[in-house]
């Protein structure tokens, strides 16, 4: 068994869940810690050192969607959910309060130590991304500084707006970001939610990054929640 330094909060009502999700963790080498309440958990966000939350959508007192905004009013760490809300809705609304990752009950323990391992790594990506010009995933690249893209080291003519929404892509790479997101962050919070105009320019994009963009490498598609770009 593998011994890591990280703190997870497990915030979950539901006893055999709760632990269920610890000794998958535990056997990884995780250190937790536990949380039925919402404020509880916030309590010892508060007061220990979290790495990475697990939340429960449903809890006893207050709803895990309060949870993530009191949370983002002063901590960055990852949170996933873990909610037997499935309606691409919810996801939406926790992913836009500031979730970065969604996975539904039920679910595997191999599945689930994928996504902690993913947001963990993101953790550690964005701490040291924060002070990086150029970023890359694969064949990729962009330079923060510059403005640049490149493919394969061969520059690409992007058009300023397929610009701001791959720069987007890239500071939250591996994250999935909702279109009500990406729209306020390319257009401004007056433009509405002019889906159609984002599908376009994501096409546009696309049509200049991916070899086959029917079957995107870079950027996937999060159907009735938004987009991704791949951590490789």
């Amino acid at each position: 068994m593998n011994k890591h330094n990280e703190n997870i909060l497990i915030v979950e009502d539901d006893p055999q869940i709760r632990n269920f999700i610890g000794y998958a963790l535990q056997t990884e080498g995780y250190h937790t810690l536990t949380a039925n309440t919402g404020h509880s958990a916030l309590s010892l966000v508060v007061s220990d050192k979290i790495d990475l939350m697990l939340l429960d959508l449903g809890l006893p007192d207050i709803d895990g969607m309060e949870v993530i905004k009191k949370v983002r009013e002063w901590s960055d760490m990852p949170i996933l959910v873990v909610s037997a809300r499935d309606q691409d809705k919810e996801k939406a609304a926790a992913l836009d309060y500031g979730a970065d990752d969604y996975l539904t009950k039920p679910f595997s323990a191999t599945e689930l130590m994928a996504r902690v391992r993913v947001a963990l790594r993101h953790l550690y990506k964005q701490s040291g991304l924060l002070n990086q010009a150029n970023l890359s995933v694969g064949g990729l690249m962009i330079d923060l500084n510059k403005r640049l893209v490149y493919l394969s080291n061969t520059e690409l003519h992007v058009t300023p707006l397929e610009y701001s929404l791959l720069a987007l892509f890239f500071k939250n790479i591996g994250k999935v970001l909702t279109t009500s997101y990406i729209i306020k962050e390319i257009w401004g919070i007056n433009y509405g939610n002019d889906t159609q105009a984002l599908r376009a320019l994501m096409a546009g994009l696309r049509r200049k990054i991916e070899e086959n963009p029917a079957k995107p490498r870079y950027i996937k598609t999060e159907i009735g929640v938004g987009y991704r770009l791949v951590d490789e």
